[in-house]
């Protein structure tokens, strides 16, 4: 209610409505009075809204009622206790006494809580007049509970006035501490002294169990301890003149700290609210002066008192930690030492902000290492929890039950129903089994005899048998530790406090994880988000979803943080790999060859004293290893990082299972993704792109370092390859961003692609590469070097066979968009065309036809085949990469085509390029009509043929084995064409081939006659086309050429154009 009172998002809209304004102010003005007769006006807007008031208010204001319910029955069990005059000992009867602060001071904290609603007043008179106006009266509880909020305006004045009747027992109760807290509340170097926490320190005692008169007191917290001392000798301050010892306990009390948590983030100042309590009350000076003086000493010696605890602390419990990991059976001796002591010497307040505020560096700093080692501790508690069972049970049956039964045989008087409860008692020791369940009855029984036996008027009293008291705490302590670890973890370990200072929480979190040395304990702060649920109550349903939303959001927070971290640096390692990989490219051996050179020559290349270049592998060469590179640090700020991420498979928070080590996995998966595709370095402007080589060098660098990794962190990188690399070989990725298969798709279409169709680069086959032309604008970048076979080989492994599969498709498209554009030049001639198929041996007729045909059938051929001649670069270089190669010789059969076209292998027929036209089939054309165009389709090329002859670029040259115009492209386009337009028309391709052939033959003949030397200027040049064209073909043979075209021609043809290349050459 606090909370919600306190939060205006939060807040009764009633309080903050305008119209509601005025009648707030003068209900709070008034109240507790209810005045409703004469103040009609004031109160009219109420009356309208009356129902809804009582509707929603009446949850506050029966919280309220119940409040002051709880303090009437708390009256009326401390007035019980006075009169039963209950005898009270930490020590004797620890249970009933620890209960009773408890009580105390859950009861001054809720009345302290109540006075800090502000709306208080407000919620509860409003309510009460809806309830008079509609019902017309008042409600039955409103006069004491407007009665009790008006007295409890000053709560600790009020209480002071209620506890006097109550100050022997609660004073009794307070001063028994005096065998407790001074005890435990020393400084660091008296505990260092003391061998604190030490397990080692007494090698022969190691395995003694660990006794004490006071077991359960050696777990009490601190901080519990300063809040009964503080507020249970403000409430019988009386007590403080008259004895010396609570005297000093409240004032070693008031110099450990300034303040105290009151409930979650509400906190108390003890020396302020003190003195404005006692300075009204006559003769208190000293106390007003004591507390002057505590509070001097707080503040100047308390934060550093704290300081050097922690630091002792730090190392105390590594080394048990280290111990009972190694030796996890010292757990059943020793548990005080490992459960009781490390938690309980560092209360959780010493963490929080308002504690000294001029140490907050140091403390937030280490604050992680500390909570770490708890943690480890909480773990081995869980982890040999049986192994702690059996030890108790063996304890409890062997020792205790033997003990208690001795020290009841030596009483001097026992009483009947005394002596049935202690033999009951033994014979249920006696017969403990760890499968006997939950031993909670047990333990009830036992507090309920200390209670009976605390009494005045008890037969048998703890106050004159003080062994037997302190024998019951034990076996209560030890029955605890049998079935009720869990439960014993949460009241000695429980930090869920740091849910209520999520900003503090999480500022401690970021300063670790920027402190190298303290990354590796990052892990301590999602493990504290599994504390968090511990703090809700069945009472208090409606907190625990808002309280488990932050558990979970502040988890996921932290781990998301780490994995961030952790990918940051395995990215700048990665970096630094990717340069040193860079170093030992082919590309920077050049300058190295050339000075080598220019050395054994004795020529001087450079000035004097130019620094030599430094080899690649120099960064590993040290004389010094305290010399640090930056690899050494990142390195080890990663192994340190990657050790908390490592730590815990996983926690459950909330029953929300968290996964630490897949945050990493995810982070990395994504952040590969991004790095795979800058480092492309595609620039969309300018159209630069690395190399595939390059690219594959860092990928492969980048690759390592990551499976690196798995020395770190157990994940499996192998599933962070597959799901990065096989997004990759897709268009887009699974975030819908672009792949470096489309980055490469569109940069060798768009930029390389189309360059060789503007005439700058030309198709080398001797070569295998695209190499750039001489030109007047020079091309941004070599041709040949994103081009040449190497190159090639790596943008398959690169892409992987899905992704050469959709850059081959891509390419088909665009052959499909050149196909669907002649068969349009066809529609416009097809008269013209079938004429000319018909009329091949009429040279008169077939020159006349020629002219009225349209130009353009060629170059859009050529562009065909220079695309051709890219793809099939592409899938000889797949095939090369391909571990699992199919048959040499595939089958007719289509499927048996793509499974081999799939794996680089070359196929008679393409079923990318059938596939590609196939969708080109136009409903309003009958399957003859597209049958026939495509017949006069290879017709058209045969005749525009002899064309090329007067073209310049046109010349073969022998030396790359081509044109330099790329006509000798021609070749595969003519038959891959002609293969994929037949295969899907279903005629015969060695027939439309013949019949090609033949046309072209009679095509080329006929400008052997002619006399116009511009107009055969490359005749041999062009003559060769034929040999190609049945060369490429798998269809046609060297006999089949024969019959149409003289083998002397083209044997003179080639003679032509070797003996001219020789003398261009010259």
């Amino acid at each position: 209610m606090h909370f919600a009172c306190g939060d205006p998002k939060a807040k009764p809209s009633y309080l903050i409505d305008k119209n509601l304004e005025s009648a707030v102010k003068f209900i709070v003005r008034k109240f507790p009075a209810v005045e409703t007769r004469n103040n009609n006006q004031q109160l009219a807007q109420l009356q309208k809204e009356k129902s809804e008031i009582l509707k929603n208010l009446a949850l506050y204001y029966f919280t309220f009622v119940d409040v002051m319910e709880f303090k009437d029955h708390v009256c009326e069990l401390l007035n019980t206790i006075d009169v039963c005059q209950v005898f009270f000992d930490i020590t004797v009867n620890f249970d009933l006494t620890k209960n009773y602060l408890d009580l105390i001071i859950t009861y001054t904290t809720l009345m302290i809580l109540l006075s800090r609603i502000e709306e208080r007043k407000a919620i509860i008179g409003l309510y009460n007049y809806a309830h008079e106006m509609t019902h017309g009266a008042s409600d039955r509880e409103y006069p004491r509970l407007g009665q009790m909020i008006v007295d409890y305006e000053n709560p600790l004045k009020k209480m002071m006035e209620e506890f006097v009747p109550h100050s022997k027992s609660l004073s009794d109760a307070l001063i028994s501490l005096q065998m407790v807290y001074p005890r435990r509340n020393l400084s660091a170097d008296q505990w260092r002294n003391a061998q604190l926490l030490s397990l080692i320190s007494a090698p022969s005692t190691m395995l003694n169990p660990a006794q004490s008169d006071t077991m359960p007191c050696e777990y009490l917290s601190l901080d519990a301890m300063e809040k009964w001392i503080i507020f249970g000798f403000i409430l019988c301050h009386g007590v403080l003149n008259s004895d010396a010892t609570a005297l000093n306990l409240w004032k070693l009390a008031l110099q450990s700290s300034s303040c105290l948590a009151l409930f979650r983030d509400e906190v108390f100042h003890i020396h302020k609210a003190a003195e404005d309590l006692f300075v009204n009350i006559r003769g208190y000076n000293k106390r007003i002066n004591d507390i002057r003086e505590c509070k001097e000493a707080a503040v100047s010696h308390a934060g550093s008192m704290h300081r050097e605890r922690r630091k002792f602390l730090r190392s105390a419990l590594k080394e048990l930690a280290t111990v009972l990991s190694d030796q996890p059976g010292l757990l059943g001796p020793k548990v005080i030492t490992g459960l009781g002591d490390p938690v309980n010497l560092f209360p959780s307040e010493w963490l929080l902000p308002y504690r000294e505020n001029s140490l907050r560096k140091y403390y937030i700093m280490h604050i992680a290492e500390l909570i770490f080692y708890m943690e480890e501790l909480r773990a081995h508690v869980r982890k040999y929890g049986p192994v702690m069972q059996r030890y108790y049970v063996q304890y409890l049956s062997g020792f205790d039950a033997v003990l208690l039964l001795l020290l009841f045989q030596n009483l001097s008087v026992c009483p009947e129903d005394e002596s049935i409860i202690m033999s009951s008692f033994v014979n249920t020791m006696t017969s403990l089994s760890v499968k006997q369940g939950n031993s909670t009855r047990f333990i009830f029984s036992l507090v309920s005899v200390q209670a009976y036996t605390s009494v005045s008027k008890a037969s048998l009293g703890l106050a004159d048998h003080r062994e037997l008291g302190k024998m019951m705490n034990t076996i209560i302590f030890h029955t605890k530790m049998v079935d009720s670890l869990v439960e014993m973890l949460v009241e000695t370990s429980d930090l869920s406090i740091f849910c209520f200072y999520s900003r503090a929480f999480e500022k401690m979190f970021q300063q670790c994880l920027e402190l190298p040395s303290q990354s590796r304990y990052s892990i301590a702060f999602p493990l504290l988000c599994t504390h968090f649920m511990s703090c809700t109550h069945e009472l208090c349903p409606e907190e625990r979803h808002h309280i488990g939303d932050r558990s979970l959001s502040l988890c996921n927070m932290f781990l998301d943080e780490m994995a961030k971290q952790a990918r940051n640096l395995i990215t700048d390692i990665c970096t630094e790999q990717c340069t040193l990989s860079d170093q030992l490219l082919p590309k920077h051996c050049a300058k190295t060859i050339s000075q080598a050179v220019n050395k054994k020559s004795k020529k001087q290349t450079g000035k004097k004293g130019e620094p030599e270049r430094e080899k690649p592998g120099v960064e590993s060469m040290r004389k010094n290893r305290l010399v640090v590179t930056n690899l050494d640090k990142l390195h080890t700020a990663l192994s340190e990082l990657c050790f908390s991420i490592n730590y815990v498979p996983n926690m459950v928070v909330w029953e929300h299972t968290f996964t630490p080590r897949e945050y990493l996995t995810s982070h990395l998966e994504i952040r590969f993704t991004k790095s795979i595709v800058g480092m492309t370095m595609y620039n969309q402007a300018t159209q630069e792109i690395a190399k595939p080589s390059e690219l594959l060098t860092s990928v492969r660098a980048y690759m390592t370092v990551l499976q690196s990794i798995e020395n770190y962190v157990q994940i499996d990188i192998t599933r962070v390859f597959n799901n990065v690399l096989l997004q990759q070989t897709q268009h887009l990725d699974s975030h819908g961003e672009p792949t470096i298969t489309s980055l490469y798709t569109n940069w060798y279409l768009e930029t390389l692609l189309r360059q060789v169709s503007n005439g700058h680069i030309a198709y080398f086959p001797a070569m295998k590469a695209f190499v750039n032309l001489p030109t007047e604008n020079e091309l941004t970048f070599n041709a040949e070097e994103y081009s040449d076979i190497s190159e090639m080989r790596a943008l398959s492994e690169l892409l992987g066979p899905y992704g050469m599969k959709f850059l081959s498709e891509s390419l088909m498209w665009h052959i499909s968009s050149q196909v669907a554009e002649l068969k349009k030049l066809v529609v416009e001639n097809v008269e013209v065309l079938t004429q000319m198929r018909t009329s091949f041996d009429k040279p008169d007729q077939m020159a006349a036809l020629f002219k009225r045909l349209s130009c353009g059938v060629l170059k859009r051929m050529t562009i065909i085949g220079v695309i051709l001649s890219f793809r099939s670069l592409a899938q000889e270089a797949l095939r090369d990469l391909s571990c699992n190669c199919l048959s040499s010789h595939p089958q007719v059969a289509m499927n048996v085509y793509e499974l081999s076209s799939a794996a680089g292998l070359p196929c008679e027929i393409d079923p990318a390029l059938v596939v590609a036209l196939s969708s080109q089939k136009s409903e309003n054309i009958s399957p003859e009509e597209e049958y026939k165009i495509a017949c006069l389709l290879m017709v058209f090329v045969a005749v525009s043929l002899p064309t090329l002859a007067s073209n310049v670029m046109s010349q073969y040259s022998p030396a790359i084995e081509g044109h330099c115009n790329n006509i000798h492209c021609l070749a595969k386009a003519i038959n891959q064409i002609a293969a994929a337009l037949f295969t899907i028309h279903k005629g015969s391709i060695e027939d439309r081939l013949k019949e090609f052939l033949a046309l072209a033959s009679s095509s080329l003949l006929k400008i052997g006659q002619e006399t116009d030397k511009t107009t055969t200027r490359n005749r041999e040049s062009v003559y060769l086309l034929l040999d190609m064209v049945s060369f490429e073909s798998p269809f046609l043979t060297m006999d089949l050429l024969e019959s149409c075209f003289p083998y002397v021609l083209l044997r003179n043809a080639y003679h032509a154009v070797y003996k001219q290349s020789i003398t261009s050459s010259a």
